[in-house]
């Protein structure tokens, strides 16, 4: 299992970075020990002073593609939640100023919170699905699946001319602009909708 994620999908988030937008997506991946399950506590790591939940639409292949068309993409995923990407934007920043890769502030230990998997059904593939992070009870962050520069199946279609998509993979399909730092005792809860289906407590 892998985990590829896309980085500055929805324009205001670039901006928000000062980013430029991007023409194609932007990928990197997480190995399986950045995942993060049953609403277990995340430990902030020792090594960051800046670390920024960023919530998430995921998706989970269902079967084994390469070289996937784009008319055939959402054949290839049947499984949907919220996760957020924790990144040390510090270490982030400064390996950026460097020109360096920048996977030690985004694929280090349980770095995916992963929430519960729910059928992506056809109805649900035609829908405009809406997603929301709490923290501390208070909304931060809430992105709208069409606001994404590069939808699912464009992703889809996109990683599949460069890695085979197996059976299991998970996909962060990019975050929206609310991004912000966590403290130890913070507790951040991801909706899809209306319902919830993520809690992390950050010690």
């Amino acid at each position: 299992m892998k985990i590829l994620c896309v980085g500055r999908n929805y324009a205001e988030h670039a901006k928000e970075l000062n980013n430029a937008v991007p023409a194609d997506p932007i990928i990197f991946m997480k190995p399986p020990s950045a995942v993060l399950r049953e609403s277990k506590p995340f430990y902030i790591p020792e090594f960051t002073n800046e670390v920024h939940y960023e919530l998430e639409l995921i998706v989970k292949i269902c079967k084994n593609g390469k070289y996937i068309d784009p008319a055939f993409a959402r054949n290839y995923y049947d499984e949907v939640s919220v996760g957020i990407d924790f990144t040390a934007r510090d270490i982030q920043q400064k390996l950026k100023n460097q020109g360096h890769p920048w996977e030690i502030a985004k694929a280090f230990d349980h770095s995916a919170v992963i929430g519960t998997w729910l059928p992506y059904t056809e109805e649900k593939k035609h829908s405009d699905l809406t997603f929301q992070l709490l923290k501390n009870g208070e909304p931060v962050q809430s992105g709208v699946q069409s606001d994404m520069i590069f939808g699912i199946d464009q992703l889809i279609a996109y990683m599949s001319r460069f890695f085979k998509l197996q059976f299991g993979d998970i996909i962060f399909t990019g975050t929206p602009a609310g991004v912000g730092p966590v403290k130890i005792g913070d507790h951040l809860e991801g909706f899809l909708g209306k319902e919830k289906l993520l809690h992390c407590d950050v010690k």
